[in-house]
């Protein structure tokens, strides 16, 4: 007998499709769809405020007022 080497089912590395479809309720789920909507802006609110702190982190010496071009002089 020739033993053969055992292959790992991720060892192709082969990309996978998928396929996402939505269904169509009447009426639409509201609570299902403002916890998705809540959770979006809150995740959007989380990379912005990431954002900051990494420009704020990365540029010493510069003021919050300088990086996000606010002027007190009107």
């Amino acid at each position: 007998m020739v033993s053969r080497k055992r292959q790992n089912r991720n060892s192709h590395h082969e990309e996978r499709r998928l396929t996402v479809r939505g269904i169509r309720r009447d009426p639409p789920d509201i609570l299902k769809l403002s916890k998705a909507l809540i959770a979006l802006a809150m995740a959007e609110a989380e990379r912005q405020a990431q954002a900051e702190q990494a420009a704020r982190t990365t540029t010493p010496g510069v003021t919050s007022d300088a990086q996000t071009g606010d002027s007190t002089d009107d």
